[in-house]
């Protein structure tokens, strides 16, 4: 009798634990976990731009080459980032931190080319692109022009344009990329008006207005009636001093007729900066970068011509310049590129 009721005893118990099991509630399942920032996607593409000296605001060469990396970001929704240099002694830590926060780094200004070796040596999985000099790092491209081309073509309507038969040119540093605007200049005046002289001075900078203005002025008094400059912003002031003194300034990289107040800009040499710096990119976004290549842009690929906004060369002049690109283009005319191939340079009748 005991047994029996202990059997049910114990019966009862089994019972009565499955039922209280049965009635627990059943638990909430775990909340995802946050997504770890560092963890997060990478933008696809992101690329930037260091600036020479002079940056952004100098109406030519900084600006121009920010407008072909403007132009590639809005076509391919990206926001580039910018850093300025105020000085070369910045352009090393630019471009370090700014391989530090994009996939594609870009450095506009010939006197970047040492910084940009060794950026590209300290990160060789980051692209890199230069504009005005060659850099051989498996992972740079380079893109350059045939700025004497250009220069050639503004020479030509400067040698016809003037009437004192004195013409001057002010150039930014006295480097060998700054001598072939000088020296395709002086060959595009020689070829169509042999009596020009043409004065020659160096602001040593790119970004003092006052120096360029200065020399402008000093240019003026010895009757030069066309002054070109390949100065950056030392242009402005060549642009500011030719509205105050009534003779021609010729722009140079942008069309920079907008620069002065009183319709004084003859013509500009156009460089395309613009397309130097949206090549590269495109060839990023296209994946067909090809680190260590090197690309020149001449008047036969578009690369440099030249422009007048402000409708001051004539008709009949714009025509001799027409006929000037195409010889050059065509190879009848061999725009000299140093001082020693001026030298030896021999006009070829445009006609």
């Amino acid at each position: 009798m005991f047994k029996k009721g202990l059997v049910l005893f114990l019966a009862l118990v089994m019972v009565m634990t499955i039922f209280t099991g049965c009635a627990q509630p059943a638990q909430a399942p775990a909340a995802p976990a946050e997504p770890d920032p560092a963890e997060e996607a990478k933008p696809e593409l992101s690329f930037g731009m260091i600036t020479d000296v002079g940056g952004l605001g100098d109406k030519s060469f900084n600006d121009s080459a920010w407008e072909g990396i403007q132009k590639a970001g809005k076509e391919l929704g990206v926001e580039p980032v910018i850093l300025q240099s105020t000085k070369q002694e910045d352009y090393e830590a630019n471009i370090g931190n700014m391989a530090q926060s994009v996939d594609l780094s870009i450095a506009v200004g010939f006197l970047m080319e040492q910084a940009m070796k060794v950026g590209s040596e300290q990160y060789p999985d980051v692209k890199f692109g230069i504009i005005d000099t060659v850099v051989t790092t498996p992972n740079v491209m380079s893109v350059t022009f045939k700025e004497h081309e250009g220069s050639f073509l503004v020479g030509v309507i400067a040698g016809l344009a003037t009437k004192t038969n004195v013409i001057g040119f002010v150039g930014g540093m006295d480097f060998p990329l700054i001598q072939k605007f000088e020296v395709g200049f002086i060959a595009g005046v020689k070829s169509v008006n042999p009596n020009a002289k043409v004065l020659v001075n160096y602001t040593g900078a790119f970004d003092n207005p006052d120096k360029g203005k200065e020399i402008a002025i000093s240019q003026f008094k010895q009757k030069a009636d066309v002054i070109y400059h390949a100065s950056g912003g030392c242009g402005i002031g060549v642009i500011q001093a030719a509205d105050e003194n009534d003779f021609w300034a010729i722009g140079v990289d942008q069309d920079q007729s907008a620069v002065s107040n009183n319709n004084k800009v003859l013509c500009s040499m156009i460089k395309r900066v613009d397309v130097g710096t949206y090549t590269i990119i495109k060839a990023y976004a296209d994946d067909k970068f090809e680190g260590g290549k090197a690309i020149e842009l001449g008047l036969k690929e578009e690369g440099v011509g030249f422009s007048d906004n402000g409708k001051n060369v004539s008709a009949e002049i714009k025509a001799v310049a027409d006929k000037a690109k195409e010889l050059v283009v065509n190879g009848t005319i061999v725009v000299p590129v140093t001082r020693e191939d001026l030298e030896a340079f021999k006009p070829v009748e445009i006609k």
